[in-house]
């Protein structure tokens, strides 16, 4: 792992600065209150609370909150991976699946192992020109370790050509 990546995933634990890119660029995350509990170039784990802006008239974590949080787990492994590249590769998700075991009522900590994978599409997307698709998985669960939800993101990374190249 190079110098800048360390450097890289040291800024993303650190509170405040992580807290300040969610404000700017991820708002509703921001107030969901989603954080970075770890993260590696392997894993990254990532916790939603329950409270005002997270619950559902059923005394419980909204979906799309817990869904936010899972694809946080798997994006932030993206980045991590996409960091410094010389080469542009956009990224997308082109679905989501999720399997849900139990009411999510307290805090959800989202755990997601699949970096290596991650990291094994990205560096195939940027060999040529083709899209690949990596289904990350992402399980939550409560703080006594039962599994809450189980979510599946497939990421689709593609290599951004020059429009040098694509003109001759």
């Amino acid at each position: 792992m190079s110098g800048d990546t360390l450097m890289f995933i040291d800024s993303l634990k650190h509170p405040l600065k992580f807290r300040m890119f969610l404000l700017s660029k991820l708002p509703s995350a921001f107030f969901a209150g989603l954080r970075i509990k770890d993260v590696s170039e392997n894993s990254c784990s990532v916790s939603v609370p329950y409270k005002w802006f997270t619950k559902n008239p059923f005394h419980s974590t909204y979906f799309a909150c817990l869904a936010m949080a899972a694809e946080m787990s798997t994006g932030t492994l993206c980045v991590i991976h996409l960091h410094k590249k010389k080469l542009p590769v956009s990224m997308l998700v082109t679905r989501l699946e999720s399997e849900f075991h139990k009411k999510a009522t307290g805090v959800t900590n989202f755990i997601c192992e699949d970096g290596m994978l991650i990291k094994e599409a990205i560096d195939k997307a940027m060999e040529n020109e083709e899209a690949y698709i990596v289904r990350a998985k992402s399980v939550g669960m409560d703080k006594g370790g039962i599994v809450i939800a189980e979510f599946y993101i497939t990421w689709s990374f593609k290599a951004k050509r020059t429009k040098l190249k694509n003109s001759l």
